[in-house]
């Protein structure tokens, strides 16, 4: 076999204990070891090095329909990890090959070679392909260029503007053209980074409430494009700034991602008709055509410094959990990351 074979590997992973009802806690998770086989034919063993934590997890917890399978009770969680292939019976990725796959939240994972993206590590480091480089990247790119398409001259405003997505993509919205960026963060430490290290025009702080105020006060004269990751006031007080031929990506909404009941919509929607707004949903998984594209420009960007970003690191397979619960809660400065120690 390619690279040999390991007589036995042990491998620590976060299994989901129980569902959730509202905010998840501790208890939903728990630490469990496995022994892994050795790969098939056309397989590889991967040593995870990092992996992520996002906020779309929250809606896999529960067992409900949605775009994605809910987590299996009781099973090990899933997510983006990097990690370098320790064993392969695959010729296309050998072994000391490092890749990026969906099988995180474990030390160790035997997965399909074709279920896996071998990356470039002389050009970004293993980390960039769970932020800048890999979905969250991509998703500032595709709902600035296709969603809700950034033109000249244009006011964007970015949610959740100090977290993976929105630091990055409050930057491109500059490189597109953009006259005036202005951000949305909570507290005052994160709405300063906005400004002193991802380059924001302006920084509204969701926690001192007033948003429609606030934004009124960055944008007098109304904003052209919103990327919402968050909904409820957010996405209310962006219809209500927002221009005729206005643009809206739909990428998340974070404020309801615990809520037990429905979660009441803006009650300024007949302005976004009257305004000629597109409000428009947008899955990432829908745009992974455009990867390359992305890479070759941000990994550019990266290399020169004109692409700032920040991460913010727990240690260990046993820290996930937090490190999860910490991104529900905006503890997060720029991408959410857990270091794999394994044992």
């Amino acid at each position: 076999m390619p690279g040999g074979s390991p007589m036995s590997v042990s491998s620590r992973e976060i299994r989901l204990a129980s569902r959730p009802v509202g905010e998840p806690v501790r208890e939903n998770f728990t630490l469990a070891r496995t022994e892994l086989p050795d790969p098939g034919e056309g397989q590889i063993l991967v040593r995870n090095t990092w992996m992520s934590v996002d906020p779309y997890m929250r809606g896999r917890m529960d067992d409900a329909p949605s775009y994605i399978p809910p987590f299996e009770l009781g099973g090990a969680l899933e997510g983006s990890a990097v990690g370098e292939v320790i064993a392969s019976r695959a010729a296309s990725v050998p072994v000391g090959a490092a890749v990026s796959h969906f099988l995180g939240w474990r030390e160790y994972a035997v997965l399909d070679a074709t279920a896996a993206t071998v990356v470039d590590t002389t050009i970004a480091p293993p980390t960039a392909y769970l932020g800048p480089l890999g979905t969250t990247g991509l998703t500032a790119y595709a709902a600035l260029t296709r969603t809700a398409p950034v033109r000249e001259k244009d006011v964007v405003f970015v949610s959740a503007a100090a977290g993976a997505v929105g630091s990055v993509a409050g930057q491109l919205a500059r490189k597109l053209g953009a006259a005036r960026v202005i951000g949305s963060a909570g507290g005052p430490e994160k709405t300063k980074k906005l400004l002193d290290v991802f380059g924001f025009d302006a920084a509204v702080d969701h926690r001192l409430g007033n948003l429609d105020e606030q934004l009124a006060q960055a944008a007098p004269d109304g904003i052209d494009v919103y990327l919402d990751a968050v909904g409820g006031d957010h996405l209310q007080a962006a219809i209500g700034a927002i221009r005729p031929g206005g643009r809206i990506a739909m990428v998340g909404a974070i404020s309801g991602y615990n809520a037990t009941a429905p979660v009441p919509g803006p009650d300024n929607l007949f302005r976004a008709a009257t305004h000629e707004v597109t409000l428009r949903g947008m899955l990432v998984t829908s745009h992974f055509d455009l990867f390359p594209e992305w890479i070759g420009k941000a990994a550019g960007w990266l290399a020169d410094g004109t692409l700032r970003t920040e991460q913010t690191v727990a240690e260990g397979i046993e820290q996930a959990p937090e490190a999860f619960l910490g991104v529900l809660r905006g503890a997060n400065t720029g991408k959410m990351l857990v270091r794999l120690e394994s044992n």
